[in-house]
Formats: C-alpha cells, sequence, structure tokens
C-alpha cells in the first residue's frame, strides 16, 4: 500500500448540523456521536488501518488549522493542505491529488469525507481494497454506492448500468442530486440505483487527465504546482489558484461528464451524518422512540425527537412528536424533524439578518 494514499475532505462548515456545527468549530470537529472522539479522528483512525500515517492528508479551510493539529497531532505541515476559500469538492480534490501526484506518479488515491459513519470496518476495508485493485491497472474513476435501504431525499444517487459488470463493478449511468419522496421511491423499486457515498478511488494522473478534459480552468489553475508544493510559496500559489477557481462540485464538474466512471455497490453500515434526522436514525433511541443526548431530560407524552442538550442543563418535553430540540447554551433550536432541512435557509436568514455571532 505504499502508493496509496488518502486525502480527507474536512473544510465543510455543516451548516445543517447548526446550531451545534458552527462556523468556528464544524461538525467534523465535535463528537457528536458521543464516543470520546470526533467525526474527523475517527475517519483518521479508519484510514490508518488500510495506509501509512504518512499517506495521509486532510484539507481544510485555513481557519481549521489550529483545531486540526490538537485533534490530529500525527500530521505534519506537508499532510494539511489549506484551503484560503470554500470553492465546493472540485477544486479541494484537484489540490489533493495534484499535490500528491508531485510527490508520487504512481499514487492511487482514496477521496474520503471527514464526518461518515462506517459500523462495519472490516467490509469498509475490504470494499477500499477491491476499488484501489480495480483502479489499479485501469483509467477508471470509481464512485462508491450505497444500496439503498430506504428513499432517503437527503443523499444523490447513483444509476449505474447492471450488465456487463466488471468484478462486481458497473459502468455509472447517471447521477442525481437529491430527489423528491416520489422520485426516491422510485429509484429504490427499480434496483439500479445507489445512494451517493461521496467516496471515491482512483489513479490520481487518471482524475488530474479527466481535470484537464471537463475542467480546464481548473487545471489550468494549478497547472504551475509542482514548483510550490512544499515551498515557503505554496500558500500564495494556492490562494491565487482559488481565486481562479468556479465554485464546483467533482460530482457536477467531472464525474456526470466522464466516459470512465464505475461503481461498487456496497454495504457496510454507512451514513453520511448529514442532518439532525441522520443522527436520529443512528442514535439509540428510548421505548417511546425518542434520542436523547443530555443527562437532565425529562419526557412527558413524547414520541420519535432528536434532543441534544447540555448535561447540566435540566429539559422537560411534553407532548412534542417529531421534533428536533438542540440547545448550545446561545441557540435554542426546535423544528421538526421533517422539516429539518430548512435549517440551511435558516443560517442564510441569520446572516442577512447581521446575527453571524451566532453562526
Amino acid at each position: 500500500m505504499s502508493h496509496t494514499y488518502v486525502a480527507i475532505m474536512a473544510g465543510g462548515i455543516g451548516s445543517r448540523f447548526w446550531p451545534q456545527s458552527r462556523t468556528a468549530k464544524p461538525k467534523q470537529f465535535l463528537d457528536i456521536l458521543n464516543t470520546g472522539k470526533t467525526l474527523i479522528q475517527l475517519t483518521y483512525e479508519r484510514y490508518l488501518k488500510l495506509v501509512p500515517q504518512e499517506n495521509i492528508y486532510v484539507v481544510i479551510n485555513d481557519d481549521y488549522e489550529t483545531l486540526t493539529k490538537e485533534q490530529l497531532p500525527g500530521l505534519n505541515d506537508a499532510q494539511i493542505l489549506k484551503e484560503p476559500m470554500r470553492r465546493n469538492t472540485a477544486p479541494c480534490i484537484t489540490y489533493a491529488c495534484d499535490k500528491i501526484y508531485a510527490r508520487d506518479k504512481d499514487a492511487t488515491i482514496i477521496i474520503a469525507a471527514s464526518d461518515h459513519l462506517i459500523l462495519e470496518e472490516a467490509k469498509f476495508q475490504e470494499v477500499i481494497k477491491q476499488c484501489i485493485e480495480f483502479v489499479s491497472n485501469n483509467t477508471y474513476l470509481v464512485t462508491i454506492g450505497i444500496k439503498p435501504t430506504k428513499p432517503a431525499t437527503g443523499y444523490g444517487y447513483i444509476q449505474f448500468e447492471d450488465e456487463n459488470g466488471e468484478d462486481n463493478f458497473y459502468k455509472v449511468k447517471t447521477f442525481t442530486e437529491k430527489p423528491s419522496t416520489e422520485i426516491a421511491k422510485t429509484f429504490l423499486k427499480s434496483g439500479d440505483f445507489l445512494w451517493n457515498s461521496g467516496m471515491f478511488v482512483w489513479k490520481a494522473k487518471t482524475l488530474l487527465r479527466a481535470v484537464v478534459k471537463y475542467l480546464p480552468e481548473v487545471a489550468e489553475a494549478f497547472r504551475e504546482g509542482n514548483k510550490h508544493y512544499d515551498t515557503p510559496t505554496e500558500k500564495k500559489f494556492i490562494q491565487e489558484a482559488y481565486s481562479q477557481c468556479t465554485n464546483i462540485s467533482i460530482d457536477y464538474g467531472v464525474m456526470e461528464k466522464a466516459e470512465n466512471v464505475y461503481t461498487l455497490p456496497a454495504e457496510f453500515g454507512w451514513s453520511d451524518i448529514g442532518s439532525w434526522d441522520s443522527l436520529y436514525e443512528i442514535y439509540e433511541h428510548d421505548y417511546l422512540g425518542n434520542a436523547v443526548s443530555g443527562k437532565k431530560v425529562k419526557i412527558y407524552d413524547a414520541s420519535h425527537n432528536m434532543v441534544m442538550v447540555p448535561n447540566d442543563k435540566l429539559v422537560v418535553l411534553q407532548g412534542l412528536d417529531g421534533y428536533c430540540v438542540i440547545d448550545t447554551g446561545d441557540v435554542l433550536l426546535i423544528c421538526q424533524r421533517e422539516k429539518e432541512q430548512e435549517i440551511k435557509q435558516i443560517t442564510v436568514d441569520l446572516k442577512v439578518a447581521n446575527l453571524d455571532k451566532y453562526l
């Protein structure tokens, strides 16, 4: 595995997890699962079982350097890639792949999110090894698909061609962003759709060629990177490169257009923990279906609620059904679980109202 690398994307702000996730300390740096470790620490430890420590890179927003070094002391400065501004996943992934390729022309790279839950680690490791083997001698871009268990509307979907599979890998036909409930039910019934996990495996040179072809302006922005990586001029170069990049995802910019995209249908207890509702699904429930984090929560005639409150605060719930109750001390959020997708809009409204200190 000496030529295998991991790039962990950890620059997001987790706005759908507001008010627990804040700009200053987003969800990947929180112990949101109550395990004693943050999501990024769990992710890092997961990949340490697959690649050498020196082959793990983390891409963060510039503001999170101190947090990253505190939580992942095993990384050196060269392994922490700092984005000067948020430009979505295409520039982020291009930066990581280009820097790793400058170090190792034979690099195979696993692109990982920093905030996923994976319950079945052994199965996950086997899937990753299959993907590495599949791309090792081919110019394929692999996206890991998750076999859906319900018509979820919070995930993107991958449709694959169910004929001519090669070693359980299938050519990708279409990508669909978060669908309506009715469309999601159709996808589930058809049997040829998977949840888009946002995890990828490819040779560095394969991805970089695809960026040149489908996102030439992004490729051009990083063209001189080899001269600057791991030197005092890297920061200035990256600032200039990012200022030239459009805000675009790797899915939309490359994967939806490329002809060499394959997927491996997988099952390993995956969740992207993207929202309060997804956290509710993961947490243990009481006999009324409530998921509770907080030591002084009293519940009367209330069911199917997601509750996260400080351990030293007495919170009494009566008569609520299907709500999120999130208390961070300075912010109290009470909203219907089924409408928690609207939280992102709430954060936009707060910004407009000059209430940025709560974001």
